[in-house]
């Protein structure tokens, strides 16, 4: 059974996608997740987290009989699987009471929820700050010792499929030694360029720009010469912490390879030490830069746009260029919702520095340490995160985030070519763009205002230098 509190869908803290479709709301078990909701307190976890023991052959019917409970965002992702829960209870008898909840109240209800004695055995978290501090405070549980007991775990199970920029964020604490996955990835997206193709041949000859500075150009003159009507690009602007992966995105396409590697928790605005930030650094500040100029060359209302009225505008035809999460990308050749079907281009990023990459971000299953039913949560985590499901479901999403998935035909199938190769090109060297820390909000607006201020014509070494001094005073 799969209900949802509220159908209303907003951004994620970091941006992440969205979903049009409206689910029935189950009454009464929307009573009881508003009733344990609201009497959850923001205590400790009140029941200690333990390992699940298991001996002998791997069996899906394990604990079969088992009722387990499921907290899942209204997501893509959740309306495919929601198709495929009949399958998985036939296939171990763990029966499933799967919530749903809008994204404007899900983490919320996530973090009040884990801190209740019956906690939810399965959830969904945001592979950055989300799933950190949740580790962090001990409310989820190590994934590690299940993945690798090969009685609970089938042998064809492959962690390895996931690729290490993927899988990173879930692994936690950041650099130590005996860091254990405690998330496992199921819907993945990396920024990418779409463009409408009819634009850029009036405009630009058709010629889509090869370089990040050719882009930048042309969207300009596209303003220029759209009288009103159409604009070069569009491009989130509001003033959100909601904005900033697609820029982080932008400034590891400026990162040369010469520089020194970008390493979790403190990602690229910090050398290693939250004390050490280097926000004047060259390629930080010709990235954000460039982001800034994307927002000028954007409609009279840029500084309002997130992702949703950005992704609106160009599924009417306004804007020539859109740069944002590759989980759009489907939405734009659906009938029902785009007016730009089969006129869009996908490419990946347009290089600037040599060795320049782009951004990714993930969802995750987690097993919440006041689990009761961990062994069961952990084959309802193994069951939608193999290989065949993820590129089933990866269908739905555009987000497969195994490398195998995304050559299944059952995946490669369901979009338009162009934009598997766009998104399989992005992801085999894309960087998580999270920055790993629990009060990190703060620093993130700092990154935002910095954008902001350039995209009204500010002088970016000036702009940055005052970042610069904002962001040590965060964390001396």
């Amino acid at each position: 059974m799969l209900g949802v509190i509220n159908a209303s869908h907003l951004p994620k803290a970091h941006g992440g996608a969205m979903t049009k479709t409206r689910i029935v709301l189950a009454a009464l078990c929307a009573c009881v997740m508003l009733a344990v909701s609201a009497c959850a307190g923001m205590g400790n976890t009140p029941k200690e987290s333990s390992s699940v023991s298991a001996e002998g052959a791997f069996d899906w019917k394990r604990f079969s009989g088992t009722t387990i409970h499921v907290m899942l965002d209204q997501h893509p992702w959740t309306e495919a699987v929601k198709t495929k829960l009949a399958d998985f209870e036939s296939a171990t008898g763990i029966k499933v009471d799967a919530q749903s909840y809008a994204e404007d109240l899900y983490f919320d209800k996530l973090d009040q929820a884990v801190r209740t004695p019956d906690a939810p055995d399965v959830v969904m978290t945001g592979l950055d700050t989300n799933l950190a501090t949740l580790q962090a405070a001990g409310l989820v549980e190590p994934l590690t010792p299940m993945i690798n007991n090969a009685s609970l775990t089938a042998s064809g199970y492959d962690l390895a499929d996931f690729p290490k920029g993927i899988v990173e964020p879930a692994t936690l604490p950041s650099g130590d030694s005996n860091a254990a996955l405690y998330g496992v990835p199921i819907s993945t997206e990396t920024y990418i360029l779409f463009y409408n193709k009819d634009l850029v041949g009036k405009y630009l000859g058709g010629k889509v720009p090869a370089t990040m500075a050719d882009l930048i150009a042309g969207a300009k003159l596209i303003t220029e010469q759209g009288n009103g009507e159409v604009f070069g690009s569009v491009v989130r602007g509001v003033r959100a912490t909601s904005i900033v992966d697609t820029p982080t995105a932008m400034v590891f396409n400026e990162w040369p390879a010469t520089n020194p590697p970008i390493t979790l928790p403190y990602n690229v605005y910090f050398n290693g030490a939250w004390n050490k930030p280097r926000m004047t650094d060259p390629a930080i500040r010709q990235g954000l830069d460039d982001y800034a100029q994307l927002i000028a060359a954007g409609p009279p209302n840029k500084f309002a746009l997130d992702w949703s009225d950005a992704s609106a505008l160009f599924s009417q035809g306004k804007a020539a260029f859109y740069l944002d999460a590759s989980v759009f990308g489907p939405n734009f050749e659906k009938p029902d919702q785009s007016a730009i079907v089969g006129k869009v281009g996908y490419a990946p990023l347009p290089p600037a520095a040599k060795g320049g990459t782009s951004g990714l971000w993930s969802w995750a299953l987690s097993i919440p340490s006041a689990s009761h039913n961990k062994g069961a949560a952990w084959l309802f985590t193994q069951w939608f995160t193999d290989k065949q499901r993820t590129a089933e479901i990866g269908a739905a999403t555009g987000g497969a985030p195994r490398q195998s998935s995304t050559d299944m035909p059952v995946y490669t199938s369901a979009f338009v070519p162009e934009y598997v190769s766009a998104v399989k090109q992005s992801l085999a060297t894309a960087r998580p763009t999270a920055v790993i820390k629990e009060d990190a909000d703060p620093a993130l607006l700092v990154i935002v205002d910095a954008v902001l201020a350039m995209a009204q014509g500010k002088d970016p070494s000036a702009v940055m230098t005052d970042a610069q001094t904002k962001m040590a005073s965060l964390y001396p």
